[in-house]
């Protein structure tokens, strides 16, 4: 989980593609139509990393909380804060994480879900979620399919190349395992010498079955309501390469 301590300082540029507008609109869609009606509610986001979502949503109306276990992205997600979005910046591991109490909603977006690669720790987590979540409060989360670990990631190496940075991105997909690893290379110029540090690190991701999200959700006192392929409200097909699962805590 101790990913993403280098990769903070030029994550935003590597993921400037991310549709971060486009989500935002979608979760408020997600929320008005599973019963979240309300822009005041209190919630809080697993893997906020850079607070990208998170600043999104607070200056939405959310009263927002951002989780990550990285200290590093959470000083750049401060950095990039306004005092007025208000955001309460917490640095924990989601399988262990503590509120101070419970909130309207949970979330969590780029497949930070898929960062637990042990099925009893993602229902932990699970269970930590239901325990803060107020009586029909919702929990939204994506994944990254297997379909696209085995098709479209598999044992490819990517790269990419900014003014001041590049990285180089091996990848590896064990089948047996659904366990996706990425063994990553970032050069980052120090403006003050001109001369590039290198940094590397080593990411894995777990694919998880549709079905076994539902039935982890299910043990974990939770309600499954829907999942849908990315930005839109149709189920995921075989080749849907992002899925956002919703469920509900359930009403006592």
């Amino acid at each position: 989980m101790s990913a993403y301590e280098s990769f903070a300082e030029v994550y935003d540029i590597f993921m400037e593609d991310t549709p971060y507008d486009r989500w935002t609109e979608y979760l408020k869609k997600i929320f008005q139509k599973h019963g979240l009606i309300n822009n005041t509610n209190i919630i809080a986001e697993l893997g906020c990393g850079t607070g990208n979502m998170t600043q999104r949503l607070a200056q939405n109306g959310f009263d927002m909380i951002g989780i990550d276990i990285s200290e590093n992205m959470l000083a750049k997600a401060r950095e990039k804060t306004t005092p007025e979005l208000n955001i309460l910046y917490l640095n924990q591991d989601m399988r262990d994480f503590e509120l101070y109490g419970t909130v309207d909603a949970v979330v969590s977006l780029c497949d930070s879900i898929n960062y637990i690669t042990q099925e009893d720790e993602l229902l932990r987590v699970f269970k930590l979620v239901n325990n803060y979540l107020e009586p029909k409060g919702l929990f939204v989360f994506d994944i990254n399919t297997i379909y696209k670990f085995r098709e479209i990631l598999g044992d490819n190496s990517f790269c990419e190349t900014t003014e001041n940075s590049a990285y180089t991105w091996e990848n590896y997909y064990d089948e047996n395992e659904n366990i996706n690893e990425f063994y990553t290379n970032f050069f980052i110029k120090d403006n003050a010498t001109g001369l590039y540090t290198r940094h590397e690190e080593f990411h894995y991701e777990k694919g998880y079955e549709i079905n076994k999200i539902k039935e982890l959700l299910e043990k974990a006192g939770l309600e499954f309501q829907a999942v849908y392929e990315e930005l839109t409200f149709r189920k995921p097909t075989e080749k849907s390469q992002r899925a956002f699962f919703v469920a509900k805590e359930k009403e006592k």
